[in-house]
């Protein structure tokens, strides 16, 4: 397996940010960084420390194309800078690195949630997934899931040539599950408002963070978006 590129120095690690930073992510509008560090033009953990300085609600590290120990390795420094940030951080995919890294939120695709036993649900205390119909949302609220992902809304670099499902679907999975839900596709500052008042609990974003300059400006845009829209 190819080591995570790039990869900073080693040093002192840090256990992740508390449970209570996570039940707080859910619990207010939220802007979300989902990385991609192949969209990195500089040092990818420079950004993240960057990003994680600017003090977004939460960011997903997703990082879909490693293996289970180079994502840990990774994971281990994204969570220290994290940490250092007071910023919460959901890991990805892998369970096991998750718990080995003392990791409480957790993000998986819908198949991996189904086959994870229910014992093994309960150590994460916020356990998310994506979903792309309503009939999926309901399932993952049956399978213990604590927010979701819905999308992706818009059209999308990373879904080339498959249209975004629109504010209606977004509408109707709010709608149909009590959990929080997070919009995810596409999504721009100028969209930010109809994402909110579809009911969505925030929204996440991807290339934005990832090659923008200055983090803080970047997410002061969208906070400032999302806060001027009309709640439902």
């Amino acid at each position: 397996c190819p080591p995570p590129r790039p990869n900073a120095a080693g040093g002192r690690q840090y256990a992740p940010f508390l449970p209570e930073g996570i039940a707080m992510l859910h619990t207010a509008p939220s802007i979300l960084c989902v990385t991609d560090r192949t969209l990195c033009p500089e040092h990818f953990l420079s950004q993240i420390s960057r990003i994680a300085a600017a003090g977004p609600a939460g960011g997903i590290l997703r990082e879909k194309d490693l293996c289970e120990s180079a994502y840990r390795s990774l994971a281990a420094q994204v969570l220290s800078l994290c940490r250092q940030h007071q910023v919460p951080c959901i890991l990805h995919t892998f369970p096991s690195a998750a718990r080995a890294l003392g990791a409480t939120a957790l993000h998986l695709p819908l198949p991996l949630l189904r086959a994870m036993p229910k014992e093994e649900r309960a150590a994460f205390s916020s356990l998310g997934t994506s979903c792309h119909s309503i009939a999926e949302a309901l399932e993952a609220q049956a399978l213990g899931a604590t927010y979701l992902l819905a999308g992706h809304i818009f059209d999308t670099s990373c879904k080339p040539g498959l249209p975004g499902r629109g504010l209606d679907f977004l509408a109707q999975v709010c709608a149909a599950v009590p959990l929080p839900v997070y919009a995810i596709g596409g999504i721009t500052a100028e969209t930010l408002p109809g994402v909110r008042r579809a009911g969505a609990r925030g929204a996440c974003f991807r290339s934005g963070f990832m090659t923008c300059p200055d983090p803080a400006s970047y997410l002061h845009t969208l906070e400032r978006s999302f806060s001027h829209a009309i709640s439902p």
